[in-house]
């Protein structure tokens, strides 16, 4: 799905991405974690469009795509979320979902006076899918409150649904776990889970809680100092020396060994 081609993204002389080249396979859901200060969020916004590489390329099911712009990534089917929540606060969960396609009718002026028809049935065709997209996520019961009013797991799950009212083919997610309580967690990677087995998402994940990428990643992806230190599954992500030092402290080796 996504193939990453030495990536460089320097900012003055602070090299954040140092060669960085990975894959991710379509159908998958691919763990990146790594050290604070890795390159992790940086290569993400390269990858999205948010910010242009130094050098190096990207590709999406065979396409350059390096340094588009996120809105034709987003016609594409490639999204990202991010570690703080951007919801409309003051408009309600459902209202944020029905916002996110593009093209809709009732952003032509001349449609909302001469077609208001047409309007209409657009936004009750919205509001239908908003609400089905809430209930896959079972938090149709919050479809009207406000959008600022939800808690930090909640909110994730709301960007998590953004990206089905696109039926995104390749979506990142930044740090989905940060701030999230376990019971929200486990319902957030019940969702990813399901939208990878059923309707053939694939994703890339950034999480430092290892039990979430554990349940989740195959492969998991280390990064460290701006490029990929290993690559692996879990378990041998785990006994990797070097993603042991680099990523969890050599103070931390057996614990993490036994837990393996």
């Amino acid at each position: 799905m996504i193939v990453v081609e030495d990536i460089h993204k320097s900012f003055g002389g602070f090299k954040a991405v140092d060669g960085a080249t990975l894959e991710i396979k379509k159908g998958s859901i691919t763990g990146l974690i790594g050290p604070n200060g890795a390159g992790k969020t940086t290569l993400f916004n390269v990858i999205a469009g948010v910010l242009k590489p130094t050098s190096g390329r990207v590709t999406m099911e065979g396409q350059d795509v390096t340094g588009l712009p996120p809105h034709e990534l987003f016609h594409k089917g490639l999204l990202r979320t991010f570690q703080i929540a951007h919801e409309f606060g003051s408009m309600s969960v459902r209202e944020n979902l029905m916002m996110v396609p593009g093209g809709q009718s009732g952003e032509v002026l001349w449609n909302t006076w001469f077609n208001r028809h047409a309007v209409a049935q657009e936004d009750a065709e919205l509001a239908k899918k908003a609400d089905e997209v809430l209930e896959f996520l079972t938090i149709d019961h919050l479809a009207d409150e406000k959008a600022g009013n939800l808690s930090g797991g909640q909110k994730k799950l709301l960007e998590l649904g953004r990206t089905m009212m696109v039926d995104a083919k390749m979506v990142f997610l930044d740090e989905v776990g940060a701030g999230v309580n376990r019971t929200l967690l486990n319902t957030i990677g019940d969702a990813i889970i399901r939208l990878n087995k059923e309707r053939g998402y694939t994703f890339c994940v950034i999480e430092h809680d290892m039990d979430f990428i554990a349940r989740l990643c195959d492969p998991v992806i280390c990064m460290a100092e701006g490029h990929v230190l290993a690559e692996g599954t879990i378990a041998e992500i785990k006994d990797n020396e070097h993603v042991i030092e680099a990523y969890l402290g050599t103070g931390l080796k057996n614990k993490v060994k036994q837990n393996a």
